[in-house]
C-alpha cells in the first residue's frame, strides 16, 4: 500500500469516537480500500507501543478482540475498552450499542 492509503487508514481510525468499535473491515471500507481488512490489521500490529492512535477501539467483524486470549495485547485493548465503558470486565464487548458508524 502506499502511503496516501496509510493515512487514509490511520484518518479513519482517529475519527473513531470514545467508547465507540469498528471493524476492520469498516476501516478498510472507509479508508476507500474495501477487501482490505487485513491490511489494517498488519498496519496495527506494527504500531509504536506508546502510538497516540485510538488502534484499541478497531475488533474483528464479529465483535471481537482479535488478540490471542490472555496475551499482554489482549489484556492492554480490554482494559483500554473497560476504561471507555464498550466492554466489560468478562471481557465482553458491546458490539452491538457501540459498534461504529450506526
Amino acid at each position: 500500500m502506499n502511503d496516501e492509503a496509510i493515512q487514509q487508514i490511520y484518518a479513519v481510525i482517529h475519527g473513531v469516537p470514545a467508547g465507540r468499535l469498528c471493524s476492520y473491515g469498516k476501516v478498510a471500507e472507509l479508508a476507500g480500500l474495501p477487501g482490505h481488512a487485513r491490511y489494517v490489521g498488519r498496519l496495527l500490529s506494527h504500531l509504536p507501543k506508546d502510538t497516540r492512535l485510538p488502534w484499541f477501539r478497531i475488533v474483528n467483524s464479529q465483535g471481537k478482540i482479535s488478540l490471542p486470549p490472555n496475551s499482554e495485547s489482549y489484556r492492554r485493548q480490554l482494559t483500554y475498552l473497560i476504561e471507555e465503558s464498550s466492554a466489560d470486565e468478562s471481557g465482553k464487548l458491546f458490539w452491538r450499542q457501540c459498534r461504529w458508524p450506526d
